[in-house]
This record gives structure tokens, C-alpha cells and sequence, in this order.
């Protein structure tokens, strides 16, 4: 082989090396730039990529930490806004059923969620996100010093509880029953909401509620912890609904009701940790 011919094979087996490094480099980079891409991706689905409206179905005694947690995850995803229904679990249960357009639902209940699945409208199984305990809600100064739930049978005091379909009214039926106690309320509300303000209004003198709604109304109402309170514990459970139009946001706020953010909003509140 002559000299020519030498040098010739070896400038080609130094650009075939030099072309196999390339590609290695190039593999390397594309697969890198996956990752990356993956990641990004992922980071953007969960934040910048959010969009839209998300519509909430939630109990009533959900409404303070809701809202608060609502406007924090429109600041983290700029471009979204959250919308929400507070009410009875049973109603906003039936509405959901009913084909009412909406994402996300919070109960009071499982026994309200589970008219939900069912009726096959939740997507996935269900999560309890929190826990509530009931609570005496008096006028301010207790002035009628109730001190247990057996004084709320006295038939001088205006009693209101919640509607027994409601989750807050069968949590207290339970209690009463628990204590073999019979009470007769001037009236069943619809949801918490509407027991906790008959007291505030000072149209009763006492109403059985959440320790959460007693915190919420701050000096306008007393608050009066029973033991028998503790047979009536409620499970929250949330979950996405089939009939979203934004799952990708409405994971991401279920995300945020269960994350430490979330369930610091919620202790604060007064709920239980699930």
C-alpha cells in the first residue's frame, strides 16, 4: 500500500470515529433534552399549562378554607380561577347526579359521596381530605349556660339542627342517640350555614354544629364542646367528577387540598386531620 492510500484509510477512519462521537453526543443530547422536556412538561402541566375555569362542589362548613385555598391556587396558576358552591352534601350531591356542570366535590360525608359513585359520576376513588366534630354554637356569653348536650333538651331553649339528610344533622342524630337523648328543634336548616345564623341572628338560642363553623363565626356565636361529640365524627371525602371539562386543574386543586398548604388552611380552621 503506498503512502497516499495510508494516510487516505486514515482520514476516513478518523471521520468515521469523529461521526460516531457525534451521534453518541447527539444520542446523549436528545435523550437528555427528553428528560428535560419531560420534566418541563410535566412542571408546566402542573403549574403554568393550567388554565381555566375549575368548578367546586363543597359542603357548607368547607366555605372559609375553600375560599382561602381557591384564591391561593389562582395566584400559583395564573390563568385559572376557581368556582365554587357551598351547600347541604345532599343537595350538592343531587345536583351532581343531576347532571350539573361541575369538576370537583367536597363532602361531609361518605354517605353523601357515595350517592355520587353510585350513580357512576366520580372519577377515581374518592380521598377523605379532612375530618370535622360537632359543637354547641350559643349566643355570645352563653347566657343560658348550656353546658352539655342534655341541656339543649331543656324546652325553654330555641334548639335548631340541621336537616337529619344533611351530614351535620345525621352526625347529631347520632350523638343524641348515642346519649339516649331525645331533642325537638324549632327547626331543621338546610345545611350548617343556616343553623350556626338562626343563632347569630339570635332567632335560637343554640344550634349543634362543626367546631369549624363556631371558629368561623368568631365572637358572634359561644361554642360549647360535648364528649358525645366524639361518636359522630365526619370523614371529608373529595374527588374529581367525570363530568369535568378541566381535569388537569381539578387534579391539581384536589392536589392542593391534600397537600401540607392545603391541610395547614384546614387545621387552622379547626378540622381534623384524616
Amino acid at each position: 500500500m503506498t503512502r497516499t492510500a495510508r494516510r487516505n484509510r486514515r482520514t476516513l477512519q478518523v471521520t468515521g470515529a469523529g461521526a460516531a462521537a457525534l451521534l453518541a453526543l447527539s444520542a446523549c443530547s436528545s435523550s437528555g433534552s427528553g428528560s428535560s422536556s419531560t420534566t418541563s412538561d410535566s412542571s408546566a402541566s402542573s403549574s403554568d399549562k393550567l388554565s381555566g375555569t375549575v368548578t367546586v362542589f363543597a359542603a357548607a362548613s368547607l366555605e372559609e378554607s375553600f375560599t382561602t385555598l381557591g384564591k391561593q391556587f389562582e395566584r400559583a396558576h395564573p390563568g385559572t380561577k376557581v368556582t365554587f358552591s357551598f351547600g347541604g352534601s345532599d343537595s350538592l350531591a343531587a345536583s351532581v347526579t343531576g347532571g350539573a356542570p361541575a369538576d370537583v366535590f367536597a363532602s361531609a360525608s361518605p354517605k353523601t359521596m357515595k350517592i355520587v359513585t353510585d350513580a357512576g359520576d366520580a372519577s377515581g376513588t374518592p380521598a377523605t381530605f379532612v375530618r370535622n366534630q360537632l359543637e354547641i354554637a350559643t349566643l355570645p356569653g352563653n347566657p343560658d349556660k348550656v353546658a352539655s348536650l342534655k341541656d339543649l333538651t331543656n324546652p325553654d331553649l330555641k334548639v335548631v339542627l340541621c336537616d337529619k339528610e344533611v351530614p351535620c344533622g345525621a352526625a347529631a342524630q347520632k350523638a343524641l342517640e348515642a346519649s339516649r337523648l331525645k331533642l325537638t328543634p324549632v327547626s331543621y336548616e338546610q345545611d350548617v350555614k343556616a343553623a350556626l345564623t338562626k343563632v347569630e341572628l339570635k332567632e335560637a338560642d343554640a344550634a349543634v354544629v362543626y367546631k369549624t363553623d363556631v371558629h368561623a363565626a368568631g365572637d358572634k356565636v359561644g361554642g360549647v364542646e360535648f364528649p358525645e361529640s366524639a361518636d359522630a365524627v365526619n370523614d371529608y371525602p373529595i374527588t374529581v367528577l367525570k363530568s369535568t371539562q378541566n381535569t388537569d386543574a381539578a387534579k391539581a386543586f384536589i392536589a392542593l387540598v391534600r397537600s401540607a398548604e392545603g391541610q395547614k388552611v384546614l387545621t387552622e380552621a379547626g378540622f381534623l386531620k384524616p
